[in-house]
């Protein structure tokens, strides 16, 4: 998600591109119907109850509730990881983050501040300041990982590390204006300290990533070799951000290489796997679909390509949405299948898979979005939250898996087309949302995951999810001002990343080949990226006669002379804009 409601160019540009691509001129006819319908709705005052006042009363409410969360953990919980709110006791989870139990290897840890670190950008977007610094300060003082505990990869990269570079962003833009101290850029020292000790999981044979780490020793002895596609595959924006940040590339070249290896272990139809084996490449488990295990793969290819400006992630995205969207969907439902066939193997909606209509919506798929969206909200409906595994082919919830754990999807996508369609319809939606948290969730020390949505019995855990994702989407789709003077990308954790044309133009060796165009300025020769120069990426640079050849990597000439195509085979590639040519 990113940026001005009246749309900014990177909105403009990524959503008018991608309907050009995927869209027929029969969807682009049904949106303007759609449009057209909706403007005449507000005509009539079909949407009276959305006025500024209902707006600004249900933001309101969304802070009431970030705070009672916030306060309750600060209280109880303060500085280990999360809130036991029943209880109002803590929970170190930093090493149970993915579902597994804490192996702790020293009782001298005291926690990370998890809480604190998730919610130092939703602090800064309710615009409290005040408390945004003091968090600042205390972790900058404080926060430690040099630490003997065994972590989750993946789950320490989106909330930890992926926390600590968005507050740095917006610590450095706020210290200028209301900091009561200098910023000296503690969050970004302990986000670098955090990156060179994830660097030792990806010393495997393949380049990909071991799914857990020892933070003080690195990978251990007979460390499982098992990982998830979502695990190794959705490392790349905070890493990247972290290189851009820090000048050191070591960072995006391991993520991206992960990535690279990844993309290359798909199927003939274009199809992932879940769970994979880090040290021979294989897959283990062939089923997959768009929820847990494979979910922000898919989200940080179209991420990456907006954040970073490479049309590598476009090429990969592209590809495995058209597959998800082939092999996976049934109607505005998505269920698993295995990769190598593409038939279906589980008829399931998972909780998960309501980030996929937010997804939609950054390449303008908007009817599908609304379509799917408004089954996830009618399954809300039926049991006051969303179960985290309905199945579809017996139309009953699981058996063993009936909890709601405070989750941010469903709003999240629901922020996402609010922002797209300006439907006042979404912001029924997110009424109905804020009304069951506060009736089934909502208790003295907090907020409490639902352990089943069929009685609505409670579990003492308040995920700082809750904190920085639900919360802060919630207060979004009330009020916007957050958005209005800048562009975002959410990371899957919900923190905010600048698009910035700074972080579009720094090229490290891993692009050079195939995204990078060079040119003299000054007398010397320089790298500039193919998305901001409108140019061919560079194949070959080589002295002639003491100057410099350049060779696009990507024109192709058409097969025939005179540049008639009988087919898409015999066109080819525009050197221009580096697009595939078509009849």
């Amino acid at each position: 998600m990113y940026g001005d409601r009246k749309g900014s160019k990177v909105m403009k540009i990524n959503f008018v591109s991608s309907l050009h691509r995927s869209m027929s001129s029969w969807h682009l006819l049904t949106i303007l119907l759609l449009l057209l319908s909706l403007q005449l709705r507000l005509a009539l005052g079909s949407f009276t109850l959305f006025g500024p006042a209902k707006k600004a009363e249900l933001r309101d409410q969304v802070r009431q509730m970030f705070y009672h969360a916030y306060d309750n953990y600060m209280q109880y919980a303060f500085p280990h990881d999360e809130l036991k709110p029943l209880t109002k006791t803590f929970t170190d989870s930093l090493g149970e983050l993915g579902n597994l139990k804490l192996e702790r290897l020293s009782e001298q840890y005291n926690g990370s501040a998890l809480t604190l670190v998730e919610s130092l950008s939703s602090l800064h977007v309710l615009g409290n300041s005040s408390e945004f610094e003091k968090g600042v300060l205390w972790l900058g003082e404080n926060l430690t990982f040099d630490v003997d505990v065994r972590v989750s990869l993946f789950e320490c990269n989106i909330r930890l590390l992926g926390g600590l570079i968005s507050a740095h962003l917006l610590a450095t833009d706020l210290s200028k204006k209301s900091f009561r101290e200098p910023y000296k850029d503690q969050l970004l020292i302990l986000a670098n300290d955090l990156g060179q000790r994830f660097l030792r999981a990806f010393d495997t044979p393949t380049g990909l990533p071991y799914a857990w780490i020892n933070l003080k020793h690195g990978v251990m002895e007979n460390e499982t070799t098992e990982t998830s596609t979502s695990g190794c595959g959705s490392l790349i924006l905070e890493m990247g951000a972290l290189s851009r940040l820090t000048g050191k590339p070591e960072y995006e070249e391991s993520a991206l290489r992960a990535l690279r290896k990844l993309w290359s272990m798909r199927s003939s139809l274009d199809l992932m796997g879940t769970t994979l084996d880090v040290t021979t490449g294989e897959w283990i488990e062939h089923s997959s679909g768009i929820g847990a295990g494979v979910d922000s793969f898919y989200e940080y290819l179209i991420k990456a390509h907006i954040l970073f400006g490479r049309d590598e992630y476009w090429d990969m995205f592209s590809s495995a949405y058209t597959a998800v969207q082939k092999y996976f969907r049934h109607g505005p439902w998505y269920h698993e299948a295995d990769m190598r066939t593409g038939k279906a193997t589980h008829w399931q909606l998972t909780s998960l898979q309501a980030f996929w209509p937010g997804l939609q919506i950054l390449v303008g798929d908007v009817l599908a979005a609304n379509s799917t969206h408004r089954e996830f909200f009618s399954v809300w409906e039926r049991y006051g939250v969303l179960p985290e595994r309905y199945l579809l082919d017996r139309d009953m919830l699981h058996p063993t898996e009936k909890y709601y754990p405070l989750r941010p999807e469903l709003a999240e996508s629901t922020l996402f087309l609010y922002q797209a369609t300006r439907d006042p319809w979404y912001l029924e939606v997110g009424e109905a949302i804020i009304n069951s948290l506060n009736v089934y969730t909502r208790v003295n020390g907090g907020f409490a995951s639902v352990r089943d949505v069929t009685t609505m019995k409670l579990e003492d855990h308040q995920h700082s999810f809750f904190l920085a994702e639900t919360c802060k989407y919630l207060y979004l789709l009330f009020d916007d001002t957050f958005l209005v003077n800048g562009n975002y990308v959410f990371s899957t954790e919900g923190h905010p990343l600048p698009v910035t044309h700074s972080w579009h133009e720094w090229i490290p060796s891993i692009y050079m080949e195939s995204e990078a165009f060079e040119y003299k300025r000054g007398g010397k020769h320089v790298f500039k990226s193919a998305m901001s120069s409108k140019l061919c990426p560079v194949v070959k640079v080589s002295p002639v006669q003491g100057k410099f050849w350049v060779e696009s990597a990507c024109h192709v000439l058409d097969k025939r002379s005179n540049h008639k195509c009988q087919s898409d085979k015999e066109c080819g590639v525009d050197a221009t804009t580096c697009r595939e040519k078509r009849l």
